[in-house]
């Protein structure tokens, strides 16, 4: 496999089609298309800067995650976030269609975009969006984040450093991200921007902010799954 691709496509009952392709090193998760030659003012690094982006601006002139939303904001400007939409995603080999309002189908495009657009916060959400699932509910998204976590510590384990098994850092960075979400959504409102991009970032911003309470509540529903691992000792053991 020489690139990992991702492709929405956006039906308007007027008609209207529009359509995202996100192409990516299948082992990095990097962006492989440049980005957009002209870039807008509000994808500026110093434009409404992430609180506690570790990125500078003499440095870096342009926030990476602004650059790659730039096209989607742009092309999208002049949808509503009540609009509906019939959404059509292609991942690999399958495909997902689904009716849903523009600030629902966004959102779930922008979780991609978020995770491999290069910002040095939202990284960690890599293995998440190579096993994209569009349209993840609350629970589904919890567990994947909790999975995705904990996957993470074993690697850590592997290289003899330390494992955090109570998930404390998982929190961390989620508030970590809700900054990042943040920050986007004052750069979008700035720029005075439809508020179905704004939305979509808030939509988002719903699963981060919830994120302590529900994975725990999440994981405690779905103990009793995990019984065989407590009851059966013969393969851990």
């Amino acid at each position: 496999m020489n690139r990992v691709c991702y492709t929405y496509e956006f039906a308007f009952p007027s008609g209207r089609k529009e359509c995202f392709k996100i192409n990516l090193d299948p082992k990095k998760l990097e962006p492989l298309d440049p980005g957009p030659p002209v870039l807008p003012e509000w994808t500026r690094m110093g434009f409404h800067q992430c609180q506690g982006c570790p990125l500078d601006p003499t440095r870096r002139p342009y926030c990476p995650l602004a650059v790659r939303m730039a096209p989607i904001v742009e092309q999208m400007s002049d949808v509503n976030s009540v609009d509906e939409v019939e959404c059509t995603v292609t991942v690999d080999e399958r495909s997902i269609t689904r009716s849903a309002t523009a600030q629902e189908a966004l959102s779930s495009l922008m979780g991609v975009v978020v995770a491999t657009s290069g910002c040095p916060v939202t990284a960690f959400f890599k293995p998440m969006a190579r096993f994209h699932l569009p349209f993840a509910n609350p629970e589904e998204t919890y567990y994947r984040a909790a999975s995705m976590y904990m996957l993470g510590q074993y690697y850590r384990w592997q290289r003899k450093l330390s494992a955090d098994l109570d998930m404390i850092g998982l929190k961390k960075f989620y508030a970590a991200v809700a900054n990042v979400n943040r920050g986007m959504a004052e750069r979008l409102r700035a720029n005075k921007r439809e508020d179905g991009a704004i939305n979509a970032i808030v939509l988002l911003d719903t699963f981060v902010r919830g994120m302590p309470t529900e994975v725990e509540w999440t994981l405690r529903d779905l103990a009793p799954l995990f019984e065989p691992y407590l009851a059966d000792k013969h393969f851990f053991e």
